[in-house]
């Protein structure tokens, strides 16, 4: 290595020295002493910190070879190691699923339900790939042709036929099934008399929105099957809320979770506002609604906007429903956003589901009807307010919703706790408002009663007469009418919380073993006409929800605030006419279980005195005995 005169080194002689450093070693073991020399007249710093940067680099080169070379082929070979770690935790699942299900398949059968689902949608989804394409090219010639026209008539006439039939071979048997059965003609008639235009009426939105409503109601209520699913669903859901103890315990503690009614309900809301989050984030209440959607568009004819609004009301509130569909309300007819305030007033949203569950409210039962209201809703909808406008949606397929905006799934679940924190305050406002508020209507009312000699009126006294006809076309029987019209009113005029909290009252003093009747009145009511009451109260159907759904909808379509205050008491009118008309398929379609159906087996088991199933029993048995005697 050389410098000239003025210390600078030779660039060429380092280049050299760097592709020899054989030679550089031979001439440093030849020439010792010139090495030496160099070194006293002071070799440049610069020159050493090169070539000792340039050795180190090749190094390292050589060094990271392997892992460049590894990672190289990983990344070849991705899809290969994917499938290899999908098929293998496929095995271990499969493994897992078999050893549950062998060791023993009743506690494993939500296990074996939610991995049928699973297997349905991929089978789904491997079907449409495969035959998807050839099937829609199919089928496209028997689209507009006169033979699907006639098959669609066809299969109708079948349904009202069967159906027909069925209730009259049923009714033989129970014939004040007809009251209930009337009263959904009652309903019906009522609102076509109040349409808006009786000649533009799209009767194959109402056939099927009440045949849908009715088959589900039959697989649900009336076949063994579907009325264990669902009793079996329901006590999943109750059995997933009462996770809700272990937070709310730590925070509250136990004192107050067990004994104060806001530490019970209102955590429950928070926990099941948080899940319902995530599972938005995820996607998956995006593809139910979807699929609820497209069926009920294509059975009832709907556009896709307001099915999917109304499909969506099932799973998020009166005011969430609508954001699905945002972007299209200013385009908008007045019957689709007609079809969606029904929607909002006639179901309930999943949050609130979970704080009536926590009442005691039997969740079977909830679920059942907020999942019947929506074909219903688009049914009455339609009978009420018929579309008279040329539709811009009317030729769409669908319409996408797009995923949660959060980042990752602790964000989801974080926002979805700190939204529902919201709900369940405003809860509380309304309990507390609304209950203070009918104390002091009461109040006024025992007071200006008094004057007149009348003593106890009061606004459920009032309700209980003037809403018994209608709750009596129900199916509910005469003796639980008054009680029964009592919750409808506080329901319709007050909150639904508040009729719901007063039926759970009605249900404890049931299960308590508590007489029926006490000093002439009467205490709590039948299993029957709690069902009934339980489908007559699913819905957000009150006059403080005009307020919440004008406010949610003017925030998101200013310029049409003329038309949501012109068909917003029609829409109020017609939710509520849809939780009567599933009170009346209820009152229809139930039947006795359990001690009210076979006394005798319930007899022979070990039951405790103080019961309703064998209060039951024995007044059947006394009925029955009297019945008896008096023949003879």
């Amino acid at each position: 290595m050389k410098t000239n005169e003025r210390g600078v080194t030779d660039l060429s002689t380092v280049e050299t020295d760097l592709e020899n450093p054989g030679l550089e070693l031979t001439e440093e073991g030849e020439n010792p002493e010139r090495t030496r020399r160099t070194e006293e007249q002071g070799e440049p710093e610069g020159l050493k910190s090169l070539g000792d940067g340039l050795r180190s680099s090749t190094h390292q080169r050589k060094s990271l070879q392997p892992f460049t070379r590894a990672r190289s082929f990983c990344k070849t070979h991705a899809g290969l190691f994917k499938k290899i770690l999908l098929g293998l935790l496929c095995l271990a699942y499969t493994a897992y699923f078999l050893a549950a299900c062998i060791l023993d398949f009743q506690r494993a059968l939500a296990l074996f339900v939610l991995t049928c689902l699973v297997l349905l949608v991929l089978v789904h989804r491997l079907l449409k790939g495969f035959i998807g394409k050839t099937l829609t090219r199919c089928l496209k010639p028997f689209k507009n042709s006169r033979l699907n026209v006639w098959m669609k008539w066809v299969f109708a006439g079948v349904i009202l036929i069967g159906l027909i039939v069925w209730l009259a071979l049923d009714t033989a048997q129970r014939p004040e099934q007809l009251i209930p059965f009337a009263g959904i003609c009652m309903f019906i008639l009522i609102l076509f008399t109040c349409s808006k235009h009786h000649s533009a009426v799209s009767w194959r939105a109402v056939f099927w929105g009440l045949c849908l409503q009715f088959v589900f109601g039959i697989l649900v209520i009336r076949t063994d099957p579907g009325f264990n699913a669902f009793r079996w669903l329901g006590e999943q859901v109750q059995t997933f809320l009462n996770y809700t103890v272990a937070g709310s315990s730590f925070v509250f503690g136990d004192v107050l979770v067990k004994d104060v009614f806001a530490f019970q309900a209102l955590p429950v809301i928070i926990f099941f506002g948080c899940v319902m989050s995530i599972l938005y984030y995820l996607g998956l209440v995006q593809w139910v609604v979807q699929k609820i959607a497209w069926f009920l568009q294509l059975t009832l004819g709907t556009t896709a906007t307001e099915t999917l609004a109304v499909a969506g009301n099932i799973f998020v509130g009166m005011t969430e429903a609508p954001l699905l569909i945002r972007p299209y309300l200013a385009d908008m007819t007045l019957s689709e956003i007609h079809a969606v305030m029904t929607g909002g007033f006639a179901t309930i949203s999943g949050t609130v589901m979970g704080a009536f569950i926590s009442f005691g409210i039997d969740p079977s039962s909830l679920i059942s009807a907020s999942v019947m209201a929506a074909p219903s809703a688009l049914a009455l909808s339609k009978l009420v307010y018929p579309e008279v406008e040329e539709s811009k949606f009317k030729n769409k397929e669908g319409v996408k919703l797009p995923r949660g905006k959060e980042k990752n799934v602790l964000e989801a679940a974080s926002n979805g706790a700190t939204d529902a924190v919201g709900l369940a305050a405003n809860v509380v406002a309304n309990l507390i408002g609304f209950l203070a508020v009918l104390a002091f209507i009461n109040a006024a009312l025992s007071w200006l009663g008094e004057i007149v000699d009348i003593q106890g009126l009061t606004f459920q006294l009032i309700c209980s007469y003037v809403l018994r006809p209608m709750v009596f076309m129900m199916g509910v029987d005469w003796a639980d009418c008054p009680m029964v019209a009592e919750m409808v009113g506080i329901k319709f005029f007050i909150n639904e919380f508040v009729a719901y909290q007063q039926l759970s009252q009605y249900k404890d003093k049931r299960l308590s073993g508590m007489e029926e009747w006490i000093g002439g009145k009467k205490q709590w009511i039948s299993v029957r006409a709690e069902t009934i009451t339980t489908f007559s109260l699913c819905g957000f159907a009150n006059l403080s929800s005009i307020g919440i759904t004008l406010g949610g909808l003017t925030s998101m379509v200013p310029h049409r605030k003329s038309d949501l205050s012109k068909i917003v008491i029609s829409a109020l009118f017609t939710g509520a006419c849809v939780s009567f008309i599933s009170a009346c398929v209820a009152g229809i379609l139930y039947v006795p279980r359990g001690a009210e159906a076979d006394c005798v087996s319930f007899l022979n088991t070990s039951f405790t005195n103080r019961t309703y199933e064998a209060y039951v029993c024995c007044r059947g048995l006394f009925e029955s005995k009297s019945g008896l005697n008096s023949r003879t």
